[in-house]
């Protein structure tokens, strides 16, 4: 089937860092040649120099692309968008909304009042889904007046890195793991996403958004879905959605005296807010229902401006004694794959012991798709596993919901931590 893409956003920074390369590896891999691009702008662009500033070299995709210019606001030049398409009943249409969640609610509205939600439309949304759980019902209900569930294709990228998709493999072929992966064996689990920049002069996106919005709400809850949720013996993976779905539903609503929230100590500086409440960082405990998670503290991470950059997630078993060993790691980046701390007897004539890292990692000769080229082959192909269902959305903002209410009423002190902190110097 032929593929029209339009994205809207097509100058912007995710854009050219993010899916102008993706779309160039796609094409590349000959595997797409009915796959053609319209980046919509508010101002009229050269192709070449754009796919240039984003590739640093001509690709065949300048061949594939062009330029859609119009207002955003105005009605009639949606369906002069339409008219340019020129959508075939044979064909299909991604329509991919790299703007602000504000622009994007606008941009459906015009959208569906144009006639593009015929079932061959999709639509693709980036995060946030709303920025609590109120305007995540408005959002969803506004899009559903154009577009069924299945035309809807929401973002998290997290979900399409390689050792995410993993974990549920990693968790389903390997008895070793899949006996021990409960209340009895484990005593905590965490899931971490940590960076080493600040907010990197996205200053209205934050402070609009921060730290539980742009990461917690979607990315860790996601990754913590897939850590919690039951494996089938035989799994489909088009229901992944459902099984997710069904981990988050056991997990009860935050307790706010359980979440720190802070702020790096130049933040003020670079937002020139010295009043900001903005946080950029979270940490929080949650608990599920479920009897076989149940009283396993289950606890989320993230943070701007920290020691080192990493996302994982750590699976700690309980120990009987403290000789023992206890960590599972899964990384999903920088660097994927698996390590587990073991100790083995340290060689020589005494019984010294020494902990080792029993890893798995990706050989170097093996180039893993980019989260960006997965997603968009997956809409592309109607695959849904990877995409954020509207009940996933807003059961995330339900178990949130306490802790935003707390520091709507400043209830909670926002804490201050030096840039280059680590996780530990923060909360303590």
């Amino acid at each position: 089937m032929k593929t029209k893409l339009v994205v809207f956003g097509i100058t912007g920074d995710l854009s050219r860092r993010k899916l102008l390369p993706a779309l160039d590896q796609i094409i590349s891999t000959g595997d797409f040649d009915d796959l053609s691009v319209i980046g919509v702008s508010r101002r009229q662009v050269d192709v070449q120099t754009l796919i240039t500033d984003a590739l640093g070299s001509s690709s065949k995709l300048s061949s594939r692309m062009s330029i859609f210019s119009m207002d955003l606001a105005r009605a009639d030049d949606y369906d002069a968008l339409r008219e340019h398409i020129d959508l075939q009943a044979d064909e299909q249409l991604l329509v991919y909304l790299s703007v602000p969640p504000t622009a994007s609610a606008q941009i459906v509205g015009f959208l569906g009042e144009a006639g593009l939600n015929t079932p061959n439309v999709k639509i693709l949304f980036e995060k946030p889904f709303g920025m609590d759980l109120v305007s995540a019902e408005e959002a969803i209900a506004r899009t559903a007046r154009y577009y069924s569930e299945d035309q809807i294709y929401r973002i998290d990228h997290f979900l399409a890195k390689a050792m995410a998709q993993n974990i549920i493999t990693f968790r389903a072929r390997n008895a070793i793991f899949g006996h021990l992966w409960h209340a009895k064996a484990i005593s905590r689990i965490e899931v971490i996403a940590s960076e080493k920049i600040g907010i990197e002069g996205r200053v209205q996106f934050y402070e609009q958004t921060g730290a539980l919005r742009d990461i917690v709400q979607g990315h860790l809850m996601q990754l913590l879905a897939l850590t919690l949720l039951d494996v089938p013996a035989e799994l489909d993976w088009d229901k992944l959605p459902e099984l997710r779905m069904a981990a988050l539903a056991q997990i009860q609503p935050a307790n706010p005296q359980l979440a720190v929230r802070a702020q790096y100590e130049s933040y003020e500086t670079e937002v020139a807010n010295p009043n900001s409440q903005t946080e950029t960082f979270v940490s929080l405990q949650l608990f599920s229902q479920a009897e076989h998670w149940k009283d396993v503290p289950l606890i989320l991470t993230t943070g701007k401006a920290l020691d080192r950059k990493r996302t994982e997630v750590r699976i700690h078993f309980k120990k009987y004694s403290d000789s023992q060993t206890n960590c599972l790691v899964l990384g999903i980046q920088p660097n994927e794959g698996i390590e587990i701390e073991l100790y083995t007897k340290k060689p020589g004539y005494d019984h010294q012991l020494e902990r080792q890292q029993l890893s798995f990692t990706y050989p170097a000769d093996v180039t893993l798709p980019d989260a960006y080229e997965q997603v968009l082959v997956d809409a592309m192909r109607s695959r849904k596993s990877l995409f954020t269902c509207s009940d996933e959305v807003l059961r995330s903002w339900e178990i949130l919901k306490p802790i935003q209410d707390a520091w709507n009423m400043d209830n909670q002190p926002l804490k201050k931590y030096a840039n280059g902190a680590t996780i530990e110097q923060v909360i303590r």
